[in-house]
């Protein structure tokens, strides 16, 4: 059953072990489900409800009060998978050293795309991010770690006689230097309109040791928003931007960890520093946002003045939840549900923490529900998915990919 979080709520900690095995495979339905949490290298980084902003999205319905959830393993075996993304029915789960595998019902993960060779994987470091174009079925993109530590988005060439992309094919779409080995960002999607939102952390080290989340010069600590294809050389940007770079659609972000989008409103989960995580929800048409690190942490001052507004006179942007680290220590963004196998979530979104692997849910009216008595908790939470169904997905850099299923006593 389902507890509705109403303050500092106590979450359960990493209690148990559990093995995956060298070669990734699908799981029949009547595998047990039974979830533990184990320690898994990950980020280096070691509750408060406002009010939701715009209401663009749909109305939806509060779960009852008997609602439980269980997590349903659906692939496994992976080495440490950092994402999970669907198209035409198949799904895509991106591992971490460099390999993406594709999941066909029935039928164990084959590689679709192995660069391995050209990645660095270490730390926060590796292939961290995966996109489908919306208007040219036979692209996809990429967000990895270069061996000379840039982050690096490409695109790739998905062959027509086999189900893969084509390694020599890629066409880098952006390059950027990083200044330390952490705070990547990692995430790519494609937007509502069809461009494409990179979410780029601060350049890495603590405190905003490099000067980034403030910094309107420079593509760090930032949300980018460019137009991608294969009749583009390398990348436009669009005409509705207000920051010199017209690539950003928003700064003062540490290390977004995974952002989604519902309809026109986007979410962003931003891993904080030492006392706060906190997640962001806006419309996709306030250009121009800052989300205020590093001169707060959520809505804990952290540096400067602290009096609402950045260096320009904008008013700083503040998170739709937070939650400090007695309850974890780094955030995991997901997606709202828009599936129909459990219709009375219908708009809550979810998320976790990479820590303490709760699982949990935002619902429309702003309160937090906890499913973990459910679930269980959930080894290096790295990442939610979302499929063409709307049904909602957990990634474990344990090596399972798991879909979120109702319990029926």
């Amino acid at each position: 059953m389902r507890r509705l979080i109403t303050g500092a709520a106590a979450v359960a900690l990493i209690a148990a072990a559990c093995t995956t095995g060298s070669t990734p495979s699908t799981v029949p339905d009547t595998t047990p489900t039974t979830t533990s949490a184990v320690a898994i290298t990950g980020p280096e980084e070691p509750a408060t409800t406002t009010t939701l902003g715009p209401e663009e999205t749909p109305p939806t319905t509060l779960p009852t009060d008997d609602t439980i959830l269980r997590l349903e393993p659906v692939a496994e075996g992976f080495e440490q998978p950092v994402f999970y993304n669907t198209m035409g029915g198949d799904g895509f789960v991106v591992d971490q050293p460099g390999v993406i595998w594709i999941v066909t019902d029935g039928n164990d993960p084959t590689v679709f795309l192995d660069i391995r060779k050209r990645v660095k994987f270490k730390g926060e470091q590796g292939l961290l991010g995966l996109a489908f174009h919306p208007d040219h079925p036979d692209r996809v993109y990429v967000n990895y770690t270069a061996k000379n530590n840039a982050t690096v988005v490409s695109e790739f060439t998905i062959e027509d006689d086999a189900p893969s992309a084509d390694p020599d094919s890629e066409r880098v779409i952006l390059e950027l230097r990083q200044p330390a080995k952490n705070h990547n960002g990692g995430m790519i999607a494609f937007g509502p309109i069809g461009d494409l939102w990179i979410g780029m952390g601060d350049g890495g080290a603590s405190n905003d040791k490099y000067g980034n989340g403030q910094n309107e010069g420079t593509l760090l600590g930032s949300m980018l928003r460019i137009v991608v294809g294969p009749e583009i050389e390398t990348y436009d940007t669009t005409r509705n931007h207000v920051f010199d770079s017209p690539e950003i659609w928003a700064i003062g972000l540490r290390n977004p960890w995974r952002f989604s989008f519902d309809g026109e409103i986007l979410w962003i989960a931003d891993v904080g520093q030492g006392d706060v995580e906190e997640i962001n929800r806006e419309s996709m048409e306030d250009v121009g946002l800052n989300f205020g690190w590093p001169l707060y942490e959520g809505t804990d001052c952290f540096a400067g003045s602290c009096d609402g507004v950045d260096a320009s006179g904008r008013v700083l942007s503040v998170p739709v939840h937070e939650y400090r680290h007695d309850e974890g220590c780094s955030v995991t963004g997901g997606y709202v549900y828009r599936g129909s196998a459990i219709p009375q979530l219908d708009g809550h979104y979810f998320f976790s923490d990479w820590c303490t692997g709760f699982i949990r849910s935002i619902a429309p009216d702003g309160s937090v529900h906890d499913w973990t008595d459910g679930t269980g908790t959930v080894a290096g939470v790295s990442s939610f998915g979302r499929d063409d169904d709307g049904e909602i997905y957990v990634v474990s850099a344990g090596g399972t990919v798991y879909r979120i299923v109702e319990e029926h006593e």
